[in-house]
């Protein structure tokens, strides 16, 4: 859902084949239904939960399987949890790094040396403009996010020349239901949501320009920008400011 359907929707309507990802199946299957019919591509799902480390290996020999040279690898679930870092719980805890840190560390690593013998593929990682620096109330969430960021740019420089391209999209707040489930109330947010479709084509655009960071909007840019003019207190100030996790 959210990010990660727009991602597919779009993919399917250039004519990609797709293997989905998630661990809610009857979604994947009616969205892989539909784009069979209404695209023509190939859509296989995969049913796993991100959050059991065994279930990489799976999805790695579930496409291996189906016999698919994965070129494009799109890593864009993401767990949070709003609220001070000393009241999360540890399992809460374990599966927003398991998901958001782990998962994207190990399908990048598992797919990306075959990209490499190729000399073809494309890896984008769906990061966030939080992952700039540290959030009050989403201080985790936006510690994973950076550590999506500084992986990818390290990639970036040793992928040079070897026909892979790797980036890193940071979006700022997003038009899907990842708000409601990490208790995070959208409605006290102090600048506005965009759609999923902007940071489509933003990434999509990015990735052909070779970018390394992507901010989908002007405001991202300005937000991203800005940070080179002020204090890291600051920066950390402005960003709980505009994110109102205490304001819940």
């Amino acid at each position: 859902m959210g990010i990660g359907e727009a991602f597919a929707r779009e993919f399917a309507r250039t004519g990609r084949n797709l293997i989905l990802v998630a661990r809610s199946g009857d979604r994947l299957q009616a969205l892989a239904e539909e784009l069979r019919q209404t695209r023509s591509v190939a859509v296989e799902v995969c049913v796993e939960d991100l959050s059991d480390t065994e279930s990489l290996g799976r999805i790695y020999d579930f496409c291996g399987l189906m016999k698919a040279d994965v070129d494009f690898l799109i890593n864009c679930a993401g767990l949070s949890c709003a609220g001070d870092f000393a009241v999360i719980p540890y399992k809460k805890l374990e599966e927003i790094i398991m998901v958001n840190v782990m998962a994207t560390a190990r399908l990048t690593r598992l797919f990306l040396k075959e990209m490499v013998v190729r000399q073809n593929g494309c890896i984008i990682n769906v990061a966030s403009l939080g992952g700039l620096q540290g959030v009050p109330g989403l201080g985790l969430y936006t510690a994973t996010k950076s550590f999506i960021i500084t992986l990818t740019e390290s990639l970036h420089e040793e992928l040079n020349g070897t026909g892979v391209k790797i980036v890193a999209v940071c979006p700022g707040f997003i038009n899907t239901g990842f708000f409601k489930h990490s208790g995070h109330n959208a409605a006290n947010l102090r600048l506005p949501m965009y759609g999923t479709d902007v940071v489509v084509k933003a990434a999509i655009k990015g990735l052909k320009q070779n970018r390394i960071r992507i901010f989908p909007t002007l405001i991202d840019k300005m937000l991203a920008f800005s940070q080179r003019l002020v204090t890291r207190s600051v920066v950390i100030r402005v960003a709980g400011f505009f994110a109102a996790v205490k304001d819940n």
